[in-house]
């Protein structure tokens, strides 16, 4: 990814997160459409990149129960607060851990949920 389609417009807003109560879709600005049903979520981690502040350097990931990527959507995607929300309410999320991955600027991955 560029992190900046034109001038002034940067690529998250190409994205587009949309929560059911059964259901979390992304988007991505080709429009190719990723989801997972809540009732399959097996883990949530989010990644870390040093593209920021120029490009999507925050991503949500979201793991089937096979450990497979089912759904990835970058931090600042329209619809993104209610994911973050509905995730963030799972029992046992680490809260720690989102904390430490909201202040990295290098390229890591940090677990926030497993089921």
């Amino acid at each position: 990814m560029t992190g900046i389609d034109a001038p002034g417009n940067f690529a998250e807003a190409g994205w587009n997160v949309d929560v059911t109560p059964d259901r979390i879709s992304a988007t991505d600005p080709q429009g190719k459409t990723q989801s997972i049903e809540l009732a399959d979520l097996g883990g949530v981690m989010i990644e870390t990149n040093d593209s920021g502040p120029f490009g999507p350097d925050v991503w949500w990931l979201l793991f089937g129960p096979d450990d497979r990527l089912a759904c990835a959507f970058p931090q600042g995607a329209d619809g993104e607060k209610d994911a973050v929300d509905l995730v963030m309410n799972l029992p046992g999320f680490d809260h720690e851990a989102m904390i430490m991955a909201m202040g990295s600027t290098a390229n890591a991955v940090f677990a926030v949920w497993r089921l």
